[in-house]
């Protein structure tokens, strides 16, 4: 037979590691309010020329944003720089076009950006400080530039969104 004192210290204790979890887990995420980030993976290591990537970023609050494109290479990245174009429209319909060069290669054919073991991965600043006058979802398009039809070597391409702190 179980004794009630006990049994009740136990679901007490139960509630309290409950209760305990439950705010550690909201603290640590109130320190991500506002990062996002989306990751197209390309399964064949490659890009292919007309393959437009879409992202729909969901923004939670009119404020100043950090916009980044990151891409993973593998050692078999063979050019100097990443070349595409950008498509941006913000929540209140606004539209930037911009093309941009990613450097990836010195002319020497090193990596000048960070690598691990087996891959390497990029960042490129898209827009510094992008005030958005409201919430709602940031709609990027990322066009491949590249005169070849598939670039070799790319693992993914990805958006990040941070808030500025402007």
């Amino acid at each position: 037979m179980t004794n009630k004192p006990d049994q009740k210290r136990y679901t007490f204790m139960a509630v309290t590691l409950l209760v305990s979890v439950l705010i550690v887990f909201l603290t640590s995420a109130c320190g991500k309010v506002g990062n996002s980030e989306l990751y197209h993976r390309f399964p064949e290591k490659s890009w292919a020329r007309f393959n437009l990537l879409s992202f729909e970023m969901p923004v939670t609050k009119a404020d100043s944003y950090n916009i980044y494109l990151f891409a993973r290479f593998t050692p078999e990245f063979q050019y100097e720089t990443l070349d595409f174009n950008m498509i941006m429209n913000t929540p209140s319909g606004e539209e930037r076009i911009k093309e941009y060069r990613m450097p990836v290669k010195s002319k020497s054919g090193e990596f000048c950006i960070d690598c691990s073991k087996d891959s390497c991965e990029g960042t490129i600043l898209l827009k510094k400080e992008l005030h958005l006058t409201k919430p709602g979802i940031l709609k990027i398009e990322i066009e491949n530039l590249a005169p070849r039809t598939t670039v070799a070597g790319v693992l993914g391409i990805g958006i990040r969104v941070v808030p500025s702190g402007k």
